[in-house]
């Protein structure tokens, strides 16, 4: 089995999610339901920071998929940062650049973010 976790952490309006490990089909489902509560609890400001997540599948993909129209519809966004080389691959592979903000850091997202919110 998959070693997996997500931990969130608040600031301001935005909330950070941290991903550590593997997501795949096994515990994408951890991620789903952390992103649903989120929207439940109206939170659309959403940075994903990627920098202790080791492997992808096409199932941790299709979490983001999922979420990412629903959550713009609402005023937000879910924004990407920090990807290892073989992560961002695996994004790239797909088309996710021309669909997410992929960014270096949480602090490029947050403020772009703060730059949305200014307009």
């Amino acid at each position: 089995m998959s070693s997996f976790n997500v931990q969130i952490r608040h600031e301001q309006e935005i909330q950070i999610l941290e991903l550590y490990g593997e997501l795949d089909a096994h515990t994408a489902p951890d991620l789903e339901e952390r992103i649903k509560k989120l929207i439940d609890e109206e939170k659309y400001f959403i940075i994903v920071n990627f920098t202790s997540l080791d492997y992808i599948s096409s199932a941790g993909l299709g979490v983001f998929m999922a979420y990412i129209e629903d959550v713009r519809t609402l005023g937000g966004d879910i924004k990407l940062t920090n990807m290892k080389p073989s992560v961002y691959n695996v994004f790239d592979l797909l088309g996710f650049p021309t669909l997410y903000d992929i960014l270096d850091d949480e602090k490029q997202a947050a403020q772009r973010f703060k730059s949305e919110f200014d307009k």
